[in-house]
């Protein structure tokens, strides 16, 4: 074992890792996580850890896997998602997850049943196809760039967006004009969207949202440092070494977007309870720049998606959408659960509706200890 550490150290790392885990974990995948707690962990020393403190702490299952003791009783087999199976909704207090398309779902929705959206959408399609998310999970990348570490701390995949051809990009815009068009009756007058995007292409959505008959009020503003941009020409890094191709990001646009009111302002709120957005406090308007960290690695530990944003933002914008703080707040996008979560935790009602197998799985066990974190 490692001398050097402290008595218990690598132990409580190992509780620390499990305890958002309901399913059996392998030796690789607890010391990659204790390794981000603790930093560089040899695997035998992790070994040594689960033996000496099974049964006490952990319960060993088949292959070599681990789960914390106290996790037992609601493990599930790594096929199967927990709580509920696929085609069923899952349910946690007043969220709901669906699995399914978000444009099969619209369909089967009633009109004016939807107060307001709160989405992350694909920045593109491509990268989430099957065959791509495949490459993504087994670690091949694809259109995934895995960039290298920084500063000691791992960086989560990004999709190369410069890799999208004209038909890919043609169709991400007639894909939001169909979902916004689909989208709009079901929406209450002076309901808000707020769509997630990025530089590259966040005019390309906004033009189809606007298109499709909803109104653009501006966009949010993200404050974040990220891992996109700035780099020196590839190959040629040290003949150009003080040049950047592109910008490096510093901020994350999120679209806002408003069905039309009926009416005046006070006469949409009055009868819709929508219209506009929830001020923070009295003295303070809804503003159009929040500040943001990287999400943290407990949030990505309980919910591994690749676009994964901090509820400490969320809650933020999910709080705002509603303005009198009642209505249903819909994620067509739902990934992991994130803005349920979010919308839980600030006590919302919430729909999401997430199509791939692997993240609605992720979001039924997510969903309730995403909600449960303090940001």
């Amino acid at each position: 074992m490692d001398l050097r550490r402290k008595p218990g150290q690598i132990r409580d790392a190992i509780v620390e890792v499990l305890s958002p885990r309901y399913e059996a974990t392998t030796v690789a995948k607890i010391r990659e996580g204790v390794t981000q707690l603790i930093g560089p962990t040899p695997a035998s020393s992790i070994r040594s850890y689960l033996r000496l403190n099974t049964p006490a702490l952990f319960a060993q299952m088949d292959r070599a896997q681990y789960i914390l003791k106290e996790n037992l009783t609601r493990a599930l087999p790594l096929d199967e998602p927990p709580l509920t199976r696929l085609g069923e909704p899952f349910r946690y207090r007043t969220a709901t997850l669906i699995h399914g398309d978000c444009l099969d779902w619209l369909r089967s929705r009633d009109d004016h049943s939807v107060h307001a959206v709160v989405t992350d959408p694909p920045y593109g399609l491509f990268e989430y196809t099957a065959e791509q998310q495949d490459k993504l999970r087994r670690g091949r990348g694809g259109v995934w760039r895995i960039p290298p570490s920084f500063d000691g701390a791992k960086r989560s995949p990004l999709p190369r967006f410069t890799v999208l051809r004209p038909q890919d990009i043609r169709a991400l815009e007639e894909f939001f004009f169909a979902w916004a068009r689909a989208l709009l009756p079901k929406l209450v007058p002076g309901a808000n969207v707020v769509v997630a995007s990025n530089p590259l292409l966040s005019y390309l959505v906004s033009s189809a949202m606007a298109r499709a008959g909803l109104e653009r009020r501006g966009e949010i503003v993200r404050l974040v440092m990220t891992m996109r941009g700035g780099d020196r020409p590839k190959a040629a890094h040290e003949e150009f070494s003080s040049v950047s191709v592109m910008p490096r990001s510093m901020w994350e646009p999120w679209l806002a977007f408003r069905k039309p009111l009926e009416g005046r302002v006070q006469d949409n709120l009055r009868k819709w309870r929508t219209g506009g957005f929830r001020r923070p406090s009295k003295e303070r308007p809804f503003g159009d720049v929040i500040e943001s960290s990287p999400t943290r690695a407990t949030e990505r530990r309980v919910a591994p998606h690749p676009s994964l944003k901090p509820q400490a933002f969320l809650r933020q914008v999910v709080r705002g959408v509603l303005p009198l703080g009642q209505g249903v707040i819909l994620d067509p996008f739902a990934g992991s659960g994130s803005t349920l979560a979010a919308a839980e935790a600030v006590g919302y009602e919430s729909i999401g509706v997430e199509k791939d197998d692997h993240y609605f799985r992720i979001g039924c066990r997510a969903i309730p200890q995403l909600a449960s974190l303090r940001p």
